[in-house]
């Protein structure tokens, strides 16, 4: 991963974050700061890697590409692969 120094919003992604802190907001009057939306969505993400290997153990490839994702995808029950760049 590349380090930059300033993280461009584009409208798409300022749509993304309204969303995300929608979710993470403990009710509708709660406006978390940008960096708990981030924190929240790498730890989903790690989480999701994490539950869906483990799931692969137990579940037939069908059910589990149900639960790929445009980020996360089961591949051939053999591994999990990123299809997000």
């Amino acid at each position: 991963m590349s380090r930059r120094t300033s993280l461009k919003i584009t409208d798409e992604r300022e749509r993304q974050l309204e969303k995300a802190s929608e979710i993470v907001a403990s009710g509708p009057d709660d406006d978390p700061p940008m960096s708990v939306v981030i924190d929240a969505a790498l730890a989903h993400l790690i989480q999701s890697k994490e539950n869906i290997r483990e799931a692969r153990d137990e579940l037939d490839p069908a059910t589990i590409q149900q639960f790929n994702t445009d980020v996360l995808g089961l591949r051939y029950r053999t591994r999990i692969e990123s299809r997000w760049r």
